[in-house]
């Protein structure tokens, strides 16, 4: 197994204390206890479909990835950097703070936050279909149900499985497992997309609807800059926070969108006394 250590100097904002709060589902209680701790995940490579393993540690503005696996870790890097939302200039994000006080408070109490996607916008789509029409903690335990070794199958694994789950979803899953092998749902081909066209895009795979769209492209891709339009808990918020609409606020939020609605969603879940819904890696 082949080891690989890549430093990466992160620009502007960034807290591995914080954004590891995040990745680990935010309980209501405050950030954790423990700092200084390592983001360690496993994950497929995506394209690859090998699994790799990273240990993330913070140290000033540089970002330590200390990376194993059989394949590329090139790649595996690039796909960290990418769900941990490590590859985005965030220079800009305090002057979002500066035009628009809700943010600024937002900023204020979420420490350089950086929002924690899906290990791929494959994973965010299978995720979305497990999700659809259950429970959170029911969806999670379908997507246990499927895991080998502690890791998400690979698209062509998961489309040969015999998949023993409820509705269409097994139809649906292995509409997805088809569009990740066609190259449909790889991230840096959704990145280079403007947002809207990238969850068009996505939306012609098999039972992804404008809300799972959103999810793979927003959460999956890590997009930082759009507008989740299918997010009611989003909208109620800014609803609450504004008293003016989502697509009116949103405008002062460039280049950032995707980066304030989540800080508003965190601020949600704490205010409301929830867990950050989970989000199914």
């Amino acid at each position: 197994m082949a080891h690989h250590h890549v430093e990466v100097v992160v620009q502007g904002p960034w807290s591995l204390d914080t954004s590891r709060a995040f990745w680990e589902g935010f309980t209501p209680s405050a950030l954790p206890l423990v700092e200084g701790e390592a983001l360690r995940a496993t994950f497929l490579v995506e394209g690859e479909w090998r699994r790799a393993s990273v240990s993330v540690t913070q140290r000033g503005a540089t970002a330590v990835l200390a990376l194993t696996g059989d394949g590329d870790l090139d790649l595996a890097a690039a796909q960290v950097c990418r769900f941990l939302s490590l590859d985005v200039d965030g220079r800009g994000w305090p002057a979002v703070g500066l035009r628009d006080p809700v943010i600024a408070a937002a900023q204020s109490e979420l420490p350089g936050l950086r929002p924690c996607g899906f290990y791929s916008p494959y994973e965010a789509a299978a995720w979305s279909v497990l999700s659809q029409r259950v429970r959170v903690s029911q969806a999670a335990s379908l997507k246990t149900s499927l895991l080998r070794d502690g890791v998400f199958p690979a698209p062509a694994e998961l489309r040969s499985m015999d998949l023993d789950l409820p509705g269409r979803k097994p139809e649906y899953l292995r509409a997805v497992a088809e569009a990740a092998l066609d190259g449909v749902l790889d991230a840096v081909a959704l990145r280079s997309m403007k947002p809207a066209a990238a969850v068009l895009a996505v939306q012609q795979v098999k039972g992804l609807g404008p809300f799972a769209a959103e999810l793979v492209v927003l959460r999956g891709a890590n997009a930082p800059d759009a507008v989740p339009h299918n997010e009611s808990r989003l909208a109620d918020e800014v609803a609450h926070r504004y008293g003016r609409p989502l697509a009116e606020v949103s405008e002062a939020w460039r280049p950032y969108r995707t980066w304030a609605a989540v800080h508003l969603r965190v601020l949600r879940e704490r205010r409301l006394g929830g867990a950050m819904a989970a989000s199914g890696r």
